[in-house]
């Protein structure tokens, strides 16, 4: 049977009385900490939050995101056959829809005509960089122009030898549209739009030969168009 002073020792080994100076200090610290987390919570929770309460996010507005997926939408619609884009008043979302025209030069299109105004008809279209004679020609079939038309300059007077059978009757190469130009013998929409592309780009023709740079114009085609057309 253990004596007084082995039963305390045995005591003490089971159930111990006092802890160590090192485990005082780190229950010290522990306790602090959770009672500086507990006032902080406190504090940054707003009042009628219950405390450990979960907030959640608002939903996004169910408008935006219709409005959203229909801007997605119209870009990926193509161009229907008989569909125009109006080039003085489209935004860059319908420039990026036509032929060949890509986000880049849909925006720079629009960056253009807000900084140096509508561009009116195909000429002013081709003033901004990345746009030329075939693009052009491409895309023509697509574009509309709303805003009115450059004020021509005044024409030569009607002389009165001529008859409607002479030069007064022939197509003026400068001047004339592609509608125009399509009617004469040899050259069918592809040619016309090509000879506006290049006049746009190039100037003028000075002479008929001139007309011979344009890419699909041969020597048969220029000998059909003597007579048909005339160079101011």
């Amino acid at each position: 049977m253990p004596r007084g002073n082995d039963t305390a020792v045995l005591l003490g080994r089971r159930y111990p009385v006092f802890m160590a100076l090192s485990e005082r200090r780190l229950v010290v610290i522990l306790l602090g900490l959770a009672v500086l987390g507990h006032l902080a919570r406190l504090t940054l929770s707003r009042p009628e939050e219950a405390p450990g309460a979960i907030s959640l996010l608002p939903a996004a507005p169910t408008g935006a995101l219709q409005a959203q997926r229909a801007l997605v939408e119209r870009a990926a619609r193509p161009l229907a056959p008989d569909e125009r884009i109006d080039a003085d008043r489209a935004t860059a979302l319908d420039f990026a829809r036509l032929p060949r025209i890509g986000p880049v030069l849909a925006k720079r299109i629009v960056e253009d005509r807000s900084g140096r105004g509508p561009f009116r008809d195909l000429s002013g279209l081709d003033r901004v960089p990345g746009i030329g004679p075939s693009l052009l020609a491409r895309i023509e079939p697509h574009l509309s122009f709303s805003a009115p038309p450059r004020a021509a300059g005044p024409g030569p007077a009607p002389s009165e030898a001529e008859s409607p059978t002479g030069p007064s009757a022939a197509v003026p190469l400068n001047r004339a549209s592609a509608s125009e130009l399509e009617a004469l013998p040899g050259i069918g929409p592809a040619k016309a739009r090509a000879i506006v592309a290049y006049r746009e780009l190039h100037g003028p023709f000075a002479t008929l030969a001139a007309l011979g740079q344009v890419r699909g114009i041969g020597p048969r085609v220029l000998a059909r168009l003597r007579g048909q057309v005339r160079v101011p």
